[in-house]
This record gives C-alpha cells, sequence and structure tokens, in this order.
C-alpha cells in the first residue's frame, strides 16, 4: 500500500492516547512502547531493567515483586564516548561527547533524527505542562512547563513527552506520573516506565513487573505502552497502526517521536514529521537500542531542540519541526524531558 502523507496541523488537544516505556540494564532487557486508546492487547514486555546510573536504596511505591524480580546491580561508568561514523557531535564537555546525532533516510525521502545522550555525562528532569498532566500546580519549581534559569545554565536539550494524560483520556489506560515524588496521576502496574532517580539517572522497565528493583529509588516517572522495541527486537505488532495512536486525517503517516536505552545506558530520541512506527523502531534499533517506547505523535507535539554548549542558544534537532526551538524555555501546554550537563 503506498504511503499515505498527513499534513494536517493539530489544534488544541492531541488525540487520547496510552502509551508505555521499557528499557534495559547491562544485566538484561526490558521492553518499551506506547499505544493508543484504540490500541489492542498489549505486547508482553520482558521483565529485565536498563538503568543509567546506581541508585540510593529506597523501596519504590507501588509496585508489585514479579516471579522472577529484577536486581539492579550497579553498573560500571560507561567510558567517554568516541566520535562515530554516520554521527554528528552537537554538544562535547571535558569529558567528552555528551549529545550526538544521525539522520536515517528512508526510502521514499523521509528522515528519522535520532538524538544520543551520553550516560554519564548527562542527567534528565521531568517537566509538567501547562495543561497535562492533571494537578501539575502541584509541580515543585524545577519540574514546572517553564525551564528556570538553574537548569537552563545546564540545557543539552530538551524532547517532548507522552500522549495527553488528562480529562477525557483517562480511561485509556495510558498509566500514571510522578514528578518530583508527587504522584499527579495514579501509577499503574503492567505500564512501561521511564523512572528518573533523584540524581537524574534514568531507567526503563513494565511498573510492577520486577521493576522498579527493590532499592531502586523513583523520583520522577512517566508511564507508556507496550514495548516499540524489547530485546533489541521491534515489536509484532508494529503493523497494527491503530496500536500507536491516532492519526489526524486517518493517515499512517504522521509526525511521530519515541525513546529508547542501549546497553550503555545511553537514552536515545527519535523523531520525524512523517514516519510509521516501524521507521522509528528500527531507526533505533540501528542506533543500539535494546528497549524504546513510542512517545507523542501528531505535527503539533513532535519536539526535539539541542544546543552545542550548556545553556547556549537552541536549534530544533527535527526536520520541519513545527514548534520553535526556544518553545520549551517559554513554557508548553504537554509534559517534556529536558537533558541537562553533569552526571
Amino acid at each position: 500500500m503506498a504511503r499515505q502523507h498527513v499534513s494536517v496541523r493539530l489544534r488544541g488537544r492531541r488525540p487520547a492516547g496510552c502509551r508505555a516505556i521499557n528499557v534495559m540494564l547491562t544485566a538484561g532487557v526490558a521492553g518499551l512502547a506506547l499505544a493508543a486508546c484504540s490500541s489492542s492487547a498489549p505486547v508482553a514486555a520482558s521483565r529485565h531493567v536498563a538503568a543509567t546510573s546506581p541508585r540510593p536504596a529506597h523501596s519504590a511505591p507501588g509496585t508489585t515483586a514479579s516471579s522472577a524480580p529484577v536486581t539492579l546491580a550497579p553498573s560500571a561508568a560507561a567510558s567517554p564516548a568516541a566520535e562515530q561514523p554516520g554521527w554528528t557531535v552537537v554538544s562535547r564537555l571535558g569529558s567528552g561527547i555528551a549529545v550526538d546525532s544521525h539522520r536515517a533516510r528512508r526510502l521514499d525521502g523521509d528522515s528519522v533524527t535520532v538524538l544520543r545522550f551520553h550516560a554519564g555525562l548527562v542527567h534528565y528532569a521531568l517537566h509538567v505542562g501547562w495543561v497535562d498532566p492533571p494537578g501539575a500546580a502541584a509541580a515543585p519549581a524545577g519540574a514546572r512547563p517553564v525551564i528556570g534559569p538553574d537548569q537552563h545554565a545546564k540545557l543539552l536539550a530538551a524532547f517532548n513527552g507522552g500522549f495527553l494524560m488528562g480529562a477525557g483520556c483517562l480511561p485509556c489506560g495510558v498509566g500514571g506520573m510522578e514528578v518530583a515524588g508527587r504522584v499527579l496521576v495514579p501509577l499503574v502496574s503492567g505500564m512501561t516506565s521511564l523512572v528518573l532517580a533523584p540524581d537524574g539517572g534514568a531507567s526503563m522497565g513494565v511498573w510492577g513487573h520486577g521493576f522498579p528493583p527493590a532499592g531502586a529509588a523513583v523520583y520522577s516517572v512517566r508511564q507508556c505502552l507496550p514495548p516499540l522495541v524489547s530485546g533489541g527486537r521491534v515489536s509484532p505488532n508494529i503493523g497494527d497502526i491503530s496500536a500507536w495512536g491516532a492519526t489526524l486525517g486517518g493517515g499512517e503517516l504522521t509526525a511521530r517521536s519515541a525513546v529508547g536505552i542501549d546497553v550503555r545506558g545511553d537514552l536515545l530520541y527519535a523523531g520525524s514529521m512523517s514516519a510509521l512506527p516501524s521507521d522509528l523502531a528500527r531507526a533505533l534499533v540501528s542506533a543500539g537500542v535494546v528497549t524504546a517506547m513510542e512517545l507523542d505523535i501528531n505535527p503539533e507535539w513532535v519536539q526535539a531542540d539541542t544546543a552545542l554548549a550548556p545553556g547556549g542558544p537552541l536549534s530544533a534537532a527535527v526536520l520541519d519541526q513545527n514548534r520553535p526551538a526556544d518553545q520549551y524555555l517559554t513554557g508548553w501546554t504537554r509534559d517534556y524531558v529536558t537533558v541537562l550537563a553533569g552526571p
């Protein structure tokens, strides 16, 4: 079937959707993905997890041990990454490459931009939006819709979060969200989850299925669907377009984004203004991702921005993205993730 492009610009609320994230650790792999309310039965997710850094020991709230519990072992600090053919250095710190990028070309001429954030050189913060998730007004200063001056001084990149979680979507089963220790939307067992520790380190897994492991520090959580990529393999459900979100106009091609993790613990973001779920999945697998989840879709919501140095001017990273590069500095309606210099 010929690919059908969707060029409608989204106004107002994004379509209701459901999502899930997964990740892997040096000891294993976890599933990650995201789907809409029209999703078919979720793909079974792996119970392994991945993390970018050791976590202080404390109990993760609301988890249920699986029959095969996973232990989060402290991972050795990753050695500085060398420049890699086909990748362009975006930002470099004194200790090595912090962010680099790759553009995967599709046969029809469309492209998928992949950003890689190097473990040990960066950390992350989850921000709420003006509109979503519900209860955003309760978020502390470091997680509010506008990036504050302290974070701005360290800012290397920012990228969009997941599907709508607010009114009209909660029955979708999108999962929950915790920001800076405050549960804004109840967390749901069985949902893939991006977990940030108090030190900004990232890990991913399926909530309540041996994840987070005992002793893991849970500070912020963004939950979504079944894995887009699990165990380094594209989801067997990848061809069911309806499982990955409702598109404007009903076409298969639209703006899409995803996040994944590799064996080093690097997070990788993939975004395109015209892509199928399989395009994102294959681009991430080609970049070494073992677990990935789809993030938001449709033109208004896919945005990623990068700086050459901490606190420097931001540039739009996704080719032809709708939103301006400084959007997150002035605030945004939905949740998003900042990438900050320093371990």
